[in-house]
């Protein structure tokens, strides 16, 4: 995760969801479907940042189905004044973060949580966003037999491995800023290399002109950010709506 992963803009809207619990966490939900799932594993700005928890209304009411937004932070939530005051940014104690936030420590709760929600659901996608990037493809992976997952997207993935990309072995969508210091040219030309030849369809959508985080960051006052954003929400609904509805 990095400096540009927090630069978030809170959007207008109120979020119609609900606070509960799963497995051990704490969870955002909205949507009424009893077949369908979608989990979202977040960027740095959390569980609680509204610009997630809209998205997370969006994919409700646009695939038709019930979304779940876990925090996967262990209850921390980075200062809100400061993620609005870029001259403060700072004052965040990323590297205390980063270590309190590790694979090791985090992908038990994540897979935990992503197999709860297959027991309760027909089918289930995820998306990942930023951190939530390489957790998707671990839990998309070849090794988890059967599959505790039915498709994954991600948008700007950060700490995703050459292995982890290897290892993809269910429907796969990359949402790909033009201009990335994490997810970087030389990771997305291995993945569009390598992926392909994994016998898994693959959708890899590029979006010129943005950078790292435009996906649920989404500018109001950068209008090209925003159209950015709008389309990759459209593209991750659309992505859903294929895999999850079968009939």
């Amino acid at each position: 995760m990095q400096e540009c992963c927090v630069r978030g803009f809170q959007w207008t809207d109120t979020p119609v969801g609900k606070e509960e619990k799963l497995c051990d966490n704490n969870v955002y939900v909205t949507g009424t479907n009893e077949n369908v799932a979608i989990m979202i594993i977040h960027d740095a700005l959390g569980w609680t940042f509204v610009n997630n928890r809209l998205l997370a209304d969006h994919y409700a009411r646009e695939v038709n189905a019930t979304v779940y937004l876990p925090d996967f932070f262990g209850g921390e939530v980075l200062p809100a004044d400061i993620l609005r005051d870029m001259s403060r940014i700072r004052e965040l104690d990323m590297k205390g973060f980063l270590k309190r936030n590790t694979k090791d420590i985090r992908e038990p709760e994540i897979s935990a949580c992503a197999r709860e929600i297959r027991a309760r659901y027909e089918r289930i996608g995820v998306i990942g966003f930023c951190f939530g990037g390489w957790a998707v493809f671990r839990l998309g992976s070849k090794l988890n037999s059967p599959s505790i997952v039915d498709c994954i997207s991600t948008a700007h993935p950060s700490a995703l491995e050459e292995h982890e990309i290897e290892s993809v072995n269910v429907p796969v969508q990359i949402l790909a800023p033009e201009n990335d210091i994490v997810f970087t040219s030389e990771l997305k030309e291995f993945a569009n290399r390598v992926i392909p030849t994994l016998g898994v369809p693959y959708d890899y959508q590029h979006f010129p002109g943005v950078t790292h985080g435009f996906a649920s960051r989404g500018n109001m006052d950068d209008k090209e950010e925003l159209k950015a954003m709008v389309r990759a929400k459209d593209c991750a609904v659309g992505w859903f709506r294929h895999w999850l509805h079968v009939d």
